[in-house]
């Protein structure tokens, strides 16, 4: 998925021409820290709700303050995992999108991403999550799918951590069954590491906390 496919038509921007106090109520009304600054098509920046609080006179437009306005932004073919990068390491609220010509398209808010990411990782769909240690040479999806398609179900969706200073992985793989003790018998059959398994008949060995961790970074 491109960027330009997760632009919000129900966000309209600011203008330099709106006051300080038009500006705050648009950013509490739609639930966002940032939003962009945009005269006629040319993106100016994003403003920040915390330096627009400090602003004494709620008349002022924001063209004519003298605030540091963040500059960040996506072009509309950018890849999505790249846009999520941009949200977590600036800590967004919004994301931008610009043509190639940089006029301002549109935004991507962080309801959106959360809203990819739960399709991404089919959070909606019934099913139980697998939770596997291994090592880095051992990362073969193809014949994790094997063993899971051997006992009549797929994987919905994967992804793999890793660890600085270790050659160890984590894959968590979400299943489109839920009692997976079968499955989880024949990952130990071939040497895998069972680290956690959730709504499965199984027990997790404690591991519900990762679980809850998982879920909440799903929700962004």
């Amino acid at each position: 998925m491109l960027a330009s496919q997760m632009i919000s038509d129900a966000i309209p921007p600011l203008k330099t021409s709106d006051s300080v106090r038009k500006s705050l109520e648009r950013m509490t009304e739609f639930k966002l820290s940032h939003m962009p600054v945009v005269n006629a098509s040319k993106f100016l920046g994003l403003m920040k709700e915390d330096d627009l609080i400090e602003v004494r006179d709620g008349d002022l437009p924001v063209g004519s303050l003298s605030l540091s306005i963040l500059n960040p932004f996506v072009y509309e073919d950018t890849h999505i995992y790249d846009v999520i990068r941009l949200f977590n390491q600036l800590r967004l609220s919004v994301v931008p999108v610009l043509d190639v010509n940089r006029n301002y398209l549109g935004l991507i808010s962080v309801n959106n991403l959360t809203e990819y990411i739960s399709e991404l990782f089919a959070v909606k769909e019934p099913g139980g999550i697998l939770v596997l240690e291994i090592s880095n040479r051992n990362n073969s999806l193809a014949h994790m799918a094997q063993i899971v398609e051997a006992d009549g179900a797929q994987i919905l969706s994967s992804y793999v951590q890793s660890f600085p200073d270790s050659t160890r992985l984590e894959v968590t793989l979400k299943i489109n069954k839920t009692d997976l003790s079968g499955i989880v018998a024949a990952f130990e059959r071939y040497s895998y590491e069972v680290k956690a398994a959730f709504n499965s008949t199984i027990s997790d060995n404690g591991t519900e906390d990762r679980y809850n961790s998982l879920m909440n970074y799903l929700n962004v």
